[in-house]
């Protein structure tokens, strides 16, 4: 259920690795499972295909895959809620860290949310993850006085 992209297919990251940025379709989700395990991104209460399906059906969230040489490498989910955007589930592959992948992807999913309005991103980083905190001040975001609370509307599963 991929919509089509209006950004460049194309980007050349600053060491060179040719990675191709497209919307997620049905046929990605062992790839993207597998990614998103291989960088600790999944909990056991959060259920991948479910939080892919949600997304899926959305106009106003996108799911983007990037690849190299037709292999799932990275990933961005992004959405906004009429008012402010958000970046979820970012991932590059361990073997690809550190080649500006992840940049790309976060500017990639910046310039869809500013396409469709959106002027601010949120991000929200688990707190003992200091490597990730880093890597986004490193793009420009700042944390900002705040306090996040949820409240679950459907009971986990374990």
């Amino acid at each position: 259920m991929g919509r089509p992209s209006r950004y460049p297919c194309r980007t050349l990251s600053r060491l060179t690795t040719d990675l191709s940025i497209r919307s997620y379709s049905e046929g990605d989700f062992g790839a993207v499972d597998a990614l998103w395990q291989a960088c600790n991104l999944t909990r056991s209460w959060n259920d991948p295909a479910r939080d892919i399906n949600f997304c899926q059906k959305s106009p106003a969230s996108g799911l983007f895959v990037g690849e190299i040489e037709s292999k799932v490498i990275a990933t961005v989910m992004s959405g906004h809620d009429g008012h402010r955007g958000v970046i979820y589930f970012l991932a590059v592959h361990p073997d690809h860290q550190g080649k500006d992948l992840g940049r790309t992807m976060v500017r990639y999913a910046e310039n869809w949310l500013q396409d469709l309005g959106v002027w601010k991103v949120n991000l929200m980083i688990r707190g003992d993850n200091e490597a990730v905190r880093e890597f986004y001040k490193t793009l420009g975001y700042e944390e900002e006085p705040r306090i996040v609370m949820s409240r679950r509307l459907v009971k986990q599963s374990e």
